[in-house]
């Protein structure tokens, strides 16, 4: 049973990580702006994680974990902010590969500010629950930043794709939280949180995971788009060198 935690990480992961081979996908092709996003906003998750801990938020069970730490926390719940962003992030990528998850601008604006008020309200109204009030302000400060500040336009794109990802959520998250076990993985103090449960999963965890999700996707794209940008300044001025040397072989036998 030590090796539960384990393998939720590991049966989360390892289709994704076939399939990025498929030659229809080749998303290993772009491992290496997903490795910097994950490493970037899985330290922010660590420390998040980390101090919940520490101040009794939550707490994991020795009877899952195979009592291997840093920081606090079991190196299965590091390994969770890898395995499921890159699950999500896959899953994204092979939707938008194949379909057109497009929104109306006007539509993914006003559901964006919508949503994001309604978070902020409710966190500010839960101050006194912790994982309630810091989940739901933080998620709707950054979704307000990724759409008014950064400008993104596929806010709508990544609500479309977590929705359907809410299923094989509720089928991780629940087994961590207690779905078919004695006991959970995950213990969670009910005094700091809404009490309000989708199964066995506490009602924040739908935003944590949607938060970490689009700040994942936010710098894996926005590597992509960099890296794209890149390629069209190389081949531009390939393209002027060519140009210029045959420019100066006209010259030359005239």
């Amino acid at each position: 049973m030590k090796s539960l935690y384990f393998f939720v990480d590991f049966f989360t992961v390892i289709i994704p990580l076939i399939f990025s081979f498929h030659p229809k996908i080749q998303f290993y092709k772009t491992w290496r702006q997903f490795a910097i996003a994950a490493f970037f906003v899985g330290i922010l998750f660590i420390i998040w994680d980390s101090i919940f801990v520490k101040i009794g938020v939550w707490n994991f069970n020795s009877r899952y974990v195979s009592g291997i730490s840093f920081f606090n926390l079991p190196v299965e719940e590091i390994l969770f902010f890898i395995c499921i962003p890159f699950s999500c992030v896959f899953t994204y990528y092979c939707l938008n590969k194949f379909y057109n998850l497009a929104w109306d601008p006007r539509t993914e604006t006003i559901f964006c500010m919508i949503f994001s008020i309604i978070l902020l309200i409710a966190g500010l109204f839960f101050l006194n629950r912790v994982y309630t009030s810091v989940t739901f302000i933080s998620t709707a400060i950054v979704c307000l930043l990724l759409k008014f500040v950064f400008k993104i336009d596929w806010f709508g794109k990544a609500v479309t794709v977590y929705a359907l990802l809410l299923i094989p959520f509720l089928i991780v998250n629940g087994i961590l939280t207690g779905t078919g076990l004695d006991e959970p993985v995950v213990n969670y103090n009910q005094t700091q949180n809404l009490n309000i449960r989708l199964f066995t999963i506490p009602l924040e965890d739908v935003f944590y995971g949607f938060e970490m999700f689009v700040l994942n996707l936010f710098i894996y794209l926005k590597l992509l788009e960099n890296k794209s940008l890149k390629k069209k300044f190389h081949d531009k001025k390939d393209l002027v060198n060519i140009k210029n040397h045959f420019y100066e072989k006209d010259v030359t036998n005239s």
